[in-house]
Parts: structure tokens; C-alpha cells; sequence
């Protein structure tokens, strides 16, 4: 950075000390996200919901046949059609995406559910055109906070990821689905209701058996993995038996709403602030696709309007002013220039944001996207970590996937290191040796994990064990 002015680069070790989160905040963050985890399984509860799944166990791979899944995330709707055949870890899929149009996230309740019962018919008729299929089990992937009190209903607790339709929240989203699916005719039983996380530790875990926690990097974060029935102080009034293993749900994007241990700035203030829904989600606004590249525009804009330094003088930045009109694929853009001029970010700037940056503005772009990736990583495996603390897992593998974790440079490498530093382990011995817990690619959660849960319940129900099963004779019925 040789060719940076002193202003400027005065103004990145700033950014470095505002961004950066050492290996003494990270255990604090641990330690306090332990404590908040046992929260969320109290009687009292807490900030992270810690939603019982009535998911109880792993699959063993018994589990066999067709089911339908369907996925509803915050930009596409997917319909599956999963085979589970006689192999272990094997399975076939059939699938469509069908864009979720924005005016449906802030539109009705009754148009939500008649869209997604439309592209489940047009799925259908497009693949058993004349076919009876009798009633195929089917697993929704519902992505958003929602109660359980039963594995096949759900109660949403708050819209996420753009959602803002009213008359839902507090609502069992299950009938509000069943009767569009009753008003075309479709021959479907809705047989689990799951999150996307509980899915990808289900799918994970079915081919890769070492896996004991799910978790979801991308337009939100969350985590998913079993806990034991008597550590569960919420529902010891079900007189389960102790051992018996069932799903948590964290929902911890909710980690610290009460802002007592996450290392905000000024600018995750703002987004806070401003944001539909203030003192909710507070980890997630740290460390989720959907706010990085708002971090990244905040900040840019505020070293515009200083004094101290200059960056952008006699540029246009309307286009930079728009709220979220960054997104984490634009920091991953700057971050994966490979040109040691950064042509490609000067590229993508004059392009997205009308602004034609000098060499050395582009360098301060290029270390803050790198400071805002670095510290969402490495809060991220703050989650994993409590977990581990929490349950005593000294070695596994952590089934992840989402958008951040999938696709964002250097994310995995730099959780890893966190995870390092967090959990105290020695420098690994040569290139191929495994950390004792490993983040890896997760099998398909909302798909083929919606459907292994279908299948777990059916086959349960068919074993005797109907806890958490509200439909009972919908499904025995199944079990013929």
C-alpha cells in the first residue's frame, strides 16, 4: 500500500481496530452464547428461541420410498420429488425452483399459500401428467421461527429474510398450506413441517454419519443439533424418556439482542436501527449475506462525509446512497480481484455504483471488504463453538451450507481458524491432517433432508411413538 496516502491508510488501521475480533473477544462471545443456549431450553426461555423439532433421532438408513419436498427460502420456492432407495446414504431427486416474486413477501397471507400451492401443482402435473400416485408424504422446508408443538405444525413467531406479510405471524402456517393444497385436489399429506437447518443436520448426517451439527451461512445463520430429551427443561411435562435424542432448532440469529457481548460498531448500529425490526436478530445483522454489503456501504459513505480523510471527492453517489443496495456477492466480487491494480473492483464500482475510484480508494475498499468477510467468519464460529462447549463434542464434522459459506472467498478458511483459536487446539501437523471439528459442505437440507424427516416420522408412527405428532391418523393412514 505504498501509493496510499496518509489519510487514508490512517483511516484502514482505524477500520482494523473497529473490525477486528481477537481470540480473547471470541471466547467471551462463547462463553456467553453457552449460557444463552441453556437459556433458550428453560422454562423461562431467552433471546435464542431454541425450538424443539420433534425430529428424534438420525436416520439409520431403513428409511425408504417417494416423498415430495418443498423448500421456501427468501428467493426461491422448490419443489423436490426424493427417491429413497434400499442403499444407505443413497438417494434420487427430481426438483423445480420457482422465483419468489417480491410483491408476494409484503402481499397477503391467502396469496403466499395459493402461489406455492400452484407451483406444487404445476410440479406434479408436469411429472405424473395421468398418474395416481395415491397420497405422497411430503416435508416443508419452512425457513422462519416457528413453534412446534408437533412435528407436523408450526406456529411462525416472526417473518425473516424479507418477509412481511401480515395475518400469519402467531398462525399455524400447516392448515393455511393443506387447505390450497385441498382447493386443487393434490393427493399430498403434509408429514413434517422443518427449518432448513434441522434438514441439513438430518441430510448430512445420513451420508456422512460423523455429522452432529447443521448449520446455514447466507441470507441468515443458524444451527441445528440434537440435544437429549432430560436436558430439555421445557418439556420435561412430556415425561419423555431422558436419553431420547430430538433435534433443536436454534434460531440464534437472535444470539444477544440485549447487545451485551457482541462487538458492535456504529454502523451495525445503524443497520439496527433502521432495519424492520430494531433489537431483533442482532447476531444475524453481524454476520448474515443480506447485511455485509450494507456494513460496507455505511462505512463508505461515512469516510465520504469526513473531514479527516478524503475518499470519492466529486463523485456521484447517489447510487451508493440507496439502502441495501449492496449485497454480499458485491464484497466477494472486490475480495476475488486476482489484478494487483484492482481493475475488476474498479470495474465493478464504475459499473454498480457510477463512481470511477482511484487506486488508492480501491485499496481501502479492498481491506474493508476483507475486515467486514474476516469478522463475519470468525463470529460465525462462535455458534459452532457453543454448541460443542455445550453438548462435550470434541470431534465431529458440521454440516453447513447457505449462500455466505457456499460462495463468499476464504469464509471457511477463516471459521476454521476461529474455531482454533476458540477451542484451544494445537497447529495442525501437515496439510492433509483434519481439525477436530470440521465445517463441510452440507448434503441438501431442505430437500433431501425434508424428506429423510418425512420419512423418520412415518416409519416412527408405524414403531409406536406418536410424541410431537399432531395428525395422528393423517399419517397412520399413510403407514397402510
Amino acid at each position: 500500500m505504498a501509493d496510499v496516502p496518509k489519510d487514508l491508510l490512517e483511516q484502514i488501521k482505524e477500520l482494523e481496530d473497529l473490525f477486528t475480533v481477537d481470540q480473547a473477544k471470541l471466547k467471551e462471545v462463547v462463553n456467553h452464547f453457552v449460557k444463552e443456549l441453556d437459556k433458550g431450553l428453560s422454562v423461562e426461555g431467552g433471546s435464542i428461541p431454541m425450538n424443539v423439532t420433534w425430529v428424534m433421532g438420525y436416520p439409520d438408513g431403513s428409511e425408504t420410498g417417494t416423498f415430495l419436498a418443498l423448500d421456501m427460502g427468501g428467493t426461491n420456492l422448490r419443489v423436490c420429488e426424493i427417491i429413497l432407495p434400499e442403499e444407505v446414504g443413497e438417494f434420487d431427486i427430481i426438483q423445480s425452483k420457482y422465483r419468489m416474486p417480491e410483491e408476494l413477501k409484503v402481499g397477503t397471507s391467502e396469496e403466499l399459500w395459493e402461489y406455492i400451492a400452484d407451483c406444487v401443482q404445476q410440479f406434479i402435473e408436469y411429472h405424473h401428467e395421468g398418474e395416481d400416485l395415491g397420497t405422497v408424504p411430503l416435508g416443508f422446508t419452512f425457513s422462519y421461527p416457528a413453534t412446534q408443538d408437533y412435528i407436523d405444525h408450526g406456529v411462525l413467531q416472526r417473518w425473516t429474510k424479507g418477509f412481511d406479510i401480515d395475518g400469519v405471524e402467531g398462525q399455524d402456517v400447516v392448515p393455511l398450506f393443506e387447505n390450497a393444497l385441498a382447493k386443487r385436489g393434490l393427493p399430498i399429506k403434509l408429514t413434517a413441517l422443518i427449518n432448513d437447518t434441522t434438514g441439513t443436520l438430518i441430510a448430512s448426517n445420513y451420508t456422512d454419519e460423523t455429522t452432529r451439527i447443521g448449520a446455514i451461512f447466507g441470507t441468515g445463520c443458524n444451527a441445528a443439533y440434537m440435544e437429549n430429551c432430560g436436558s430439555i427443561p421445557k418439556i420435561a411435562h412430556l415425561n419423555l424418556p431422558p436419553e431420547t435424542p430430538i433435534a433443536i432448532n436454534c434460531e440464534y440469529g437472535a444470539f444477544d439482542n440485549e447487545h451485551v457481548v457482541l462487538p458492535l460498531t456504529k454502523y451495525d448500529q445503524i443497520i439496527d436501527r433502521d432495519s424492520p425490526r430494531p433489537g431483533q436478530q442482532a447476531f444475524e445483522k453481524m454476520i448474515a449475506g443480506l447485511y455485509l454489503g450494507e456494513v460496507f456501504r455505511l462505512v463508505l459513505l461515512d469516510l465520504h462525509e469526513k473531514q479527516s480523510c478524503t475518499i470519492f471527492p466529486d463523485q456521484h453517489l447517489s447510487q451508493l446512497q440507496k439502502p441495501y443496495s449492496l449485497d454480499a456477492s458485491f464484497l466477494s466480487l472486490i475480495e476475488e480481484d486476482p489484478f494487483e491494480n484492482l481493475s475488476e473492483t474498479h470495474d465493478l464500482f464504475k459499473k454498480k455504483l457510477g463512481i470511477d475510484a482511484k487506486k488508492p480508494e480501491l485499496e481501502l475498499c479492498r481491506r474493508l471488504a476483507e475486515l467486514i468477510g474476516t469478522r463475519a467468519a470468525r463470529l460465525s464460529a462462535c455458534g459452532i463453538a457453543a454448541i460443542c462447549k455445550k453438548k462435550g463434542i470434541d470431534s465431529c464434522h458440521v454440516g453447513a451450507d447457505g449462500s455466505v459459506f457456499n460462495k463468499y472467498p476464504h469464509f471457511k478458511a477463516r471459521g476454521a481458524q476461529a474455531l482454533r483459536e476458540i477451542l484451544d487446539w494445537p497447529p495442525s501437523k501437515g496439510r492433509r491432517s483434519e481439525d477436530p471439528v470440521e465445517i463441510k459442505p452440507a448434503e441438501d437440507g431442505s430437500g433431501v433432508g425434508a424428506a429423510l424427516i418425512a420419512a423418520l416420522t412415518i416409519k416412527r408412527v408405524k414403531a409406536g411413538n406418536l410424541a410431537g405428532i399432531k395428525d395422528r391418523k393423517g399419517i397412520e393412514g399413510m403407514c397402510r
